[in-house]
């Protein structure tokens, strides 16, 4: 059955669908996921969980850098431990996280928050800590494709960061590298996805690498930079925080595996405070958490959303087999994967584990399963994360059933603040729009609501890739009762006086505008078909290898890429190794031209900066400027389907970045490509 763009899977698990590419895309209705053991979601009870609200994370004695400045230092782990994520009567679930290396009692999931204030540098030293007590390496919670371009450690140090062929789930010690998603900070700080390291365990086998391509390059620049040693396991990184006020968040990075190690648990906020990009303190609703606060009332909050897929037993789920994203039986999908051969003889392109994108079926605030926050009849200023994989979040704040389509919005959001800071001015929104990694400071006004209100955050983006459009009628709703619902907040009694300023009233600290563009590139956006794979669906609804079929396609999809687009029009796809192609100069303001060629929406990251998004315009049509919640500084935007969407940057330090699709399953596939300020550097061995 072939069928259209929008059509999508729907199980007792996931949720799943195909994106568009030339060539077919086979996607059923699923009637037998229920039987691989997926918890469901119906059976979570909702709004019995309090939220937590993540504390700050705790720092060491403070230090000093080479100029004698004091920083702020902090040891941080990524380690294995049990969480009660669903709601008491389940099991905890086994996750990882982040937490102070030296205090047990703060690893969390989501981790603890850093706060950073302006011009004060931070120093973290990022630990991969995935041993058990023995000391042994703990291998992956989730099936991790060795086929796929990625960090492979058993390839040896000149097969790392390669592409395997061992269609077998990897069982090895994880490799981890820790990214500060919008942090303004030298190349050797910043994450890459080839300086990944694994944990020191005592039993890795002698010829796994135990780092990444870059890790011994950016440890020596780190030296060099920074008088700072990175022991085995470890990477230190630094960060000046001399950009403007912002919310950040830091996660895992690493080559090829970042859809699974995010998934199982590392990621926490960073907040940026001061300076003179920031409002004076009680302008805005507070306190948020501190250091040594004791737990007061909180009316600034962090929420991270999420979604996730559980197992009968409460452990993760997350797929092991393609065909899960055909919404077939693994008997129905007769496709040969790589390595084995194909049509013509030729070796499959096709890897077995990988999915192309990924839909939780439950969703997760802060750690917990569809929590309820107790709030006051006042203003809250939340710090909005989308941490999906795949799934964008079209929020609203309603009253009433949830379950209602479409949501009547009850409260506005006020958002003040984008991923760079704040907004030129704040915008009143009905609803929220938020795709994978992007931020939203928002202020939400309880004030006057009657003790006992229950207003509902709910979703009504799509269970499947989002292209744009209004629910309901270009694409259907999130499911109404599972991931339509996100938290309840529950109005009690005012506790305290508000002093903050209205948020209609507030005049914002925006950074100033980029200046001159110095270069325009033209940058593509694209899906890829299989080269040796065509295949027809039977009656049945299997799909299998056809090569000699005249009604046959070639397979799709195989992977997502970047690449360029020549002043002719010629599209040049471009993979993870092909030679770099964005080489801006040091100090150079360049506008970037996303052309995007697929059907799906995706959220572009541009490491080291902060951009301005100039404005969208359709193939065949007239160019419309940024939203209105776009006009502050940007580090993720949304790329439609059939246009060319445009950002300014300033690349003002020099050294090796990536820029990549935030659909994590798509970034680990191929759709990121580095780039470099300045000379292209080469790793050292």
């Amino acid at each position: 059955m072939k069928t259209t763009r929008r059509q999508f899977i729907s199980t007792v698990g996931v949720a799943g669908a195909a994106f568009l590419v030339p060539g077919p895309i086979y996607v059923r209705k699923a009637s037998a996921q229920d039987s691989i053991g997926i918890l469901d979601p119906t059976a979570i009870p909702k709004y019995v969980t309090p939220l937590i609200i993540p504390p700050a994370m705790p720092r060491l004695s403070p230090g000093s850098d080479i100029s004698g400045r004091t920083i702020d230092q902090y040891a941080i782990a990524v380690r294995q431990f049990q969480q009660q994520i669903l709601p008491p009567g389940f099991s905890p679930t086994t996750v990882w996280s982040y937490g102070a290396a030296h205090r047990r009692e703060t690893f969390n999931y989501p981790a603890f928050t850093i706060e950073a204030e302006h011009d004060k540098p931070v120093r973290i030293t990022w630990i991969n800590d995935l041993v058990d007590s023995r000391g042994q390496y703990l291998p992956h919670l989730l099936p991790v494709d060795q086929t796929v371009h990625w960090a492979n450690p058993p390839g040896g140090v000149s097969g790392r960061d390669e592409h395997g062929f061992d269609p077998t789930p990897y069982r090895g010690p994880v490799p981890i590298v820790t990214h500060l998603h919008g942090a303004h900070t030298t190349d050797e700080s910043d994450g890459f996805a080839e300086a990944w390291y694994l944990p020191r365990a005592r039993n890795i086998p002698r010829d796994y690498a135990r780092t990444g391509t870059w890790y011994n390059t950016f440890r020596e620049k780190f030296r060099e930079r920074h008088h700072g040693y990175w022991a085995p396991g470890t990477a230190t990184f630094h960060y000046p925080n001399d950009q403007a006020a912002a919310t950040l968040w830091y996660h895992d990075h690493v080559l090829g595996m970042t859809r699974l190690n995010v998934y199982a648990g590392p990621a926490g906020f960073y907040l940026l405070r001061g300076g003179p990009n920031d409002l004076s303190p009680g302008v805005l609703p507070g306190p948020a958490p501190a250091l040594g606060d004791g737990g007061p009332r909180y009316h600034e909050i962090p929420i991270a959303i999420q979604d996730r897929s559980f197992n009968a037993d409460s452990s993760l789920f997350y797929p092991d087999n393609r065909a899960f994203f055909e919404g077939l039986e693994q008997a129905q999908f007769q496709v040969p994967f790589i390595p084995d051969p194909a049509c013509d003889g030729r070796p499959s392109d096709i890897s077995p584990i990988w999915n192309p994108e990924f839909f939780g079926n439950t969703m997760v605030v802060n750690g917990r399963t569809w929590p309820l926050l107790k709030v006051e009849p006042r203003r809250y200023r939340f710090r909005l994360l989308n941490g999906c994989n795949s799934r964008f979040l079209i929020l609203k704040l309603v009253t009433g059933d949830p379950t209602t389509r479409p949501g009547i919005p009850a409260l506005p959001f006020w958002q003040i603040g984008a991923e760079g800071g704040f907004l030129s001015a704040p915008v009143q929104l009905a609803s929220l729009l938020m795709s994978p990694a992007e931020r939203a400071d928002v202020i939400v006004d309880f004030t006057g609501l009657p003790t006992g209100t229950e207003v509902f955050l709910t979703n009504e983006a799509p269970d499947e890739p989002f292209g744009g459009g209004i629910a309901g009628t270009d694409f259907p709703w999130a499911d109404p009762d599972t991931t339509g619902q996100v938290m309840k907040f529950l109005v009690g009694d005012l506790k305290s006086s508000d002093t903050s300023v209205p948020p209609e009233t507030l005049t914002l600290p925006t950074p100033a505008r980029l200046g001159m563009t110095s270069t325009t590139r033209r940058l593509s956006l694209n899906e890829e078909s299989s080269k040796t794979v065509r295949v027809v669906m039977d009656p049945d609804g299997t799909v299998r290898m056809a090569c000699d079929d005249p009604a046959a396609e070639f397979f799709a999809p195989t992977e997502a890429e970047l690449g360029t687009v020549s002043d002719d029009g010629t599209i040049v796809r471009l993979g993870w190794d092909h030679p770099i192609t964005e080489n801006p100069e040091l100090g150079a303001t360049e506008v970037w031209e996303l052309f995007n060629f697929t059907e799906d929406a995706h959220p572009i990251h541009i490491h080291e900066v902060q951009f301005e998004v100039v404005n969208r315009q359709p193939f065949e049509g007239t160019a419309r400027p940024p939203e209105p919640w776009e006009t502050g500084r940007k580090d993720t935007v949304i790329a439609y389907p059939g246009e060319i969407t445009r950002v300014k940057a300033h690349f003002d330090l020099p050294g090796l970045f990536v820029w990549h699709c935030h659909i994590v399953e798509h970034e680990d596939n191929e759709m990121m490509r580095p780039y470099s300020v300045g000379p292209i550097p080469t790793p050292n061995s």
